[in-house]
């Protein structure tokens, strides 16, 4: 594993450049030096692939979660003290189908910027105990070593009534933080699979400023609604479209899940396994976050929520491919959102 100071010595790497851009020298040096990086996005050159953009908002988003979730930094820092690295799987996000104001609805809000980056829906999982579906992106030049994406989306049609109003006071008010430079970068990555590094750091913030809350603190009122009958949309109703999780791809995940419960892990109580049998994953348990939330009389209130969680998956060969097996499960899908639940 390469340490800080070498990543900060070659200042010239292309994707240390874009990381830093986006992050400063320090948090993209420490970043890269856990994660394990595929050679074949190294290099200096001009112009800059879409798959090193990818793997800068990779990078971004999993620096980002270390910030704001700290069983997850605790675990990162282990591996880095045992002078391993991290095969970074996917990470996830949450979104409306539904009145958004200024965002796209549901997964088109993030799908805008995830195909110029070389991705495209890789499959289709409805989740409907949840009442939504969820989404694979994935990266077509780079599918085993750039991460994957999933998006899922909460279909407010499905809803009650009085939930369905609640949604379209909470998220009715969101506003869209890409530009119109953004929307230029990114068309030059679509038209042509690269661009220049300035292009490129104007797409890759443009992108990393889609991983927010995009509307105003939700009335206590409207949460209260959402979280009596679905509790991922009073997630996103404070959470907005924040990385939900990012995911260490391991050899062993039941092994790996009993070590950390040893050292002290909130973990998810049981591993899910995906009807192939191929696919295996478990997660910690969501950290608390303290949200502001408006009361009747305008006032805001901070409140204890469920935030984001770090998330640990197994992925097996297919034998009919003979490669990773990259593909998802419904049903192990369901099981890890209720680690949001019961934070």
């Amino acid at each position: 594993m390469p340490s800080d100071s070498e990543l900060l010595a070659n200042r010239d790497d292309t994707l240390f450049r874009l990381l830093s851009a986006a992050v400063g020298d320090r948090a993209a040096a420490s970043t890269l030096a856990v994660l394990t990086i595929d050679p074949a996005l190294s290099g200096s050159g001009q112009p800059v692939s879409r798959a090193q953009v990818a793997m800068a908002l990779n990078a971004a988003l999993f620096a980002d979660l270390l910030e704001r979730v700290p069983t997850a930094a605790r675990y990162v820092d282990s591996v880095r003290e045992a002078g391993e690295t991290i095969a970074f799987d996917h990470g996830a996000l949450r979104t409306i189908d539904g009145e958004t104001g200024a965002l796209p609805r549901g997964h088109e809000g993030f799908g805008r910027f995830l195909r110029p980056l070389g991705y495209e829906v890789g499959g289709l999982y409805p989740l409907p105990r949840l009442k939504m579906t969820g989404r694979a992106y994935v990266q077509r030049d780079l599918p085993e070593t750039v991460p994957q994406f999933f998006v899922s989306e909460l279909h407010v049609d499905q809803l009650s009534e009085a939930a369905q109003a609640a949604c379209a006071t909470v998220f009715g008010t969101s506003a869209d933080p890409l530009g119109e430079a953004e929307i230029a970068a990114l068309a030059v990555l679509s038209a042509e699979g690269a661009c220049g590094f300035e292009q490129a750091v104007t797409a890759l913030k443009g992108a990393l400023a889609c991983f927010g809350r995009q509307h105003e603190p939700p009335a206590l009122s409207d949460y209260e609604v959402l979280l009596s009958e679905t509790k991922e949309g009073a997630w996103i109703a404070t959470e907005g479209n924040a990385f939900n999780h990012a995911t260490t791809r391991t050899a062993n995940v039941v092994a790996l899940a009993e070590e950390l419960r040893a050292d002290g892990y909130p973990m998810k109580p049981s591993v899910e396994v995906s009807q192939n049998g191929r696919v295996r994953q478990t997660a910690i348990l969501a950290d608390k976050v303290v949200r502001p939330f408006r009361e009747a009389d305008g006032a805001e209130v901070p409140l204890p929520v469920p935030g984001s969680f770090y998330e640990f998956i197994t992925r097996d060969i297919d034998p009919e491919t003979g490669r990773l097996d990259l593909t998802f499960d419904s049903g192990n899908a369901t099981g890890i959102f209720a680690v949001t639940r019961n934070a």
